[in-house]
């Protein structure tokens, strides 16, 4: 599918504001490592700092996976999405490289200060605590479709 055919269906390409202004307004999303298997896909909360950096915070069992692939990660996706309706939604697909970072850094902290969490966090005890990431944003690209039902656009909708 080109361009031109998505314009045609109502899909925008979304411009580095409304990206920016996007990342700003959500607070989820799914993390993609590379993994020998299959792609790791895993749902995380984040922290944006408005710029070129996500921030998350990981929580430690025993054992963790995504702790393990992120720190062999040479590269790594995140995708961040909404969708109220067929006809009504938003996606933004970065792409970059994912770093531990120190659990004194202030970014981290402004950043993920107000981001969305799960209550059951607050309520857990884990073995080995949190541990702080930085996903450095290299690449990023979004589309958008926020139009009408295609009866509504055509005029053959008859409302009650």
């Amino acid at each position: 599918m080109t361009t031109s055919d998505l314009t045609a269906a109502g899909i925008n390409r979304m411009t580095e504001t409304e990206i920016q202004d996007f990342l700003a307004s959500q607070g989820t999303g799914v993390l993609g490592l590379p993994s020998t298997e299959t792609p790791y896909l895993l749902p995380l909360s984040y922290g944006y700092d408005g710029e070129d950096t996500l921030y998350f915070t990981y929580l430690r069992g025993e054992s963790s996976r995504k702790e393990s692939l992120s720190e062999s990660a040479a590269s790594a996706a995140f995708l961040v999405y909404t969708a109220s309706s067929p006809f009504q939604w938003q996606s933004v697909l970065l792409e970059g490289t994912i770093e531990r970072i120190e659990d004194d850094d202030p970014a981290h902290d402004e950043s993920v200060g107000n981001s969305w969490r799960p209550a059951v966090f607050d309520r857990i005890e884990l073995p080995r605590g949190v541990q702080r990431y930085a996903f450095r944003i290299q690449d990023r690209s979004g589309l958008k479709h926020t139009g009408l039902p295609p009866a509504m656009e055509t005029g053959e909708f008859e409302g009650n």
